[in-house]
């Protein structure tokens, strides 16, 4: 049986949701089935990586949380209750979502684009703001900036402050480190893994870097054509199981681990 992690690693009481996928599918109107059958349950409070080569169905998956995508069949529950049920506004209120391009609002300040989420619900909290700037890691000074003036990687935790303005206990991420270099790239992942850490929160990350779900999540999910085919921790991957397609994954960040170990050694 594939090794799983039944509990949060926070070694604290998580404040995130569980989530639960029963038989989730998305078929559209040309016959294309992204996401099949899906079952799978996340724990309270842990950080799950899901991988998978393009096309695989991970992002879809992803977005029937936050009913960016409704299933054709099959339900997604948070804690218990169905996505579906109530307003679409009422859910994604309780999610916080990151995606790959950021979408901060060019023509609004850094405090600005952070306190939106507070201003529709009829909020003003600038000392919230200063808090959330706090919590990403980056100086109170930059609220007062445009995002223009920001390096990629301020506009990305830009994003992430926003995505928690509202203190949500569940964090969608979509690729959201996609465009940046991989020194930011380190750096930011391991900013959002202290972040789950300490507060407890569901983390479900879409990421087509397997070294990134190794070092970042503490469970990873491997689909392929539309199915979960490993669901493991980065510990057993690491030891060969999984199955074939995510030792496939895994073995480009170990092949070149061994030939930058190799260039230290002074092999050619």
């Amino acid at each position: 049986m594939p090794e799983k992690s039944g509990q949060p690693r926070t070694g604290r009481s998580p404040s995130g949701p569980g989530v639960t996928f029963e038989r989730v599918t998305k078929r559209y109107a040309d016959g294309t089935v992204a996401v099949d059958a899906v079952s799978c349950e996340v724990t309270a409070g842990s950080f799950v990586a899901l991988v998978g080569a393009s096309g695989s169905g991970k992002s879809t998956l992803l977005k029937t949380v936050n009913r960016l995508i409704p299933p054709s069949d099959g339900r997604v529950l948070i804690d218990g209750v169905d996505v579906s049920e109530g307003p679409a506004w009422q859910v994604r209120r309780r999610i916080g979502y990151v995606f790959q391009n950021v979408g901060l609002f060019p023509h609004l300040s850094v405090a600005e684009n952070i306190a939106l989420p507070l201003r529709f619900e009829r909020r003003s909290d600038p000392a919230r703001v200063e808090a959330l700037l706090d919590t990403v890691e980056l100086p109170r000074a930059l609220g007062g900036r445009m995002p223009a003036e920001l390096s990629g990687g301020q506009r990305q935790r830009v994003g992430v402050a926003r995505a928690l303005a509202t203190d949500p206990g569940l964090l969608l991420m979509d690729e959201p480190f996609g465009a940046l270099d991989p020194v930011t790239r380190d750096t930011l992942g391991r900013a959002i893994a202290r972040l789950q850490r300490k507060r407890g929160l569901t983390v479900l990350m879409v990421t087509h870097d397997m070294a990134e779900a190794l070092l970042d999540a503490e469970r990873v999910l491997v689909m392929e054509g539309g199915r979960i085919a490993a669901d493991t921790t980065p510990a057993a991957l690491m030891r060969g199981e999984g199955g074939d397609t995510a030792q496939a994954l895994v073995a480009v960040p170990r092949a070149q681990a061994e030939r930058i170990a190799a260039l230290g050694r002074g092999a050619t």
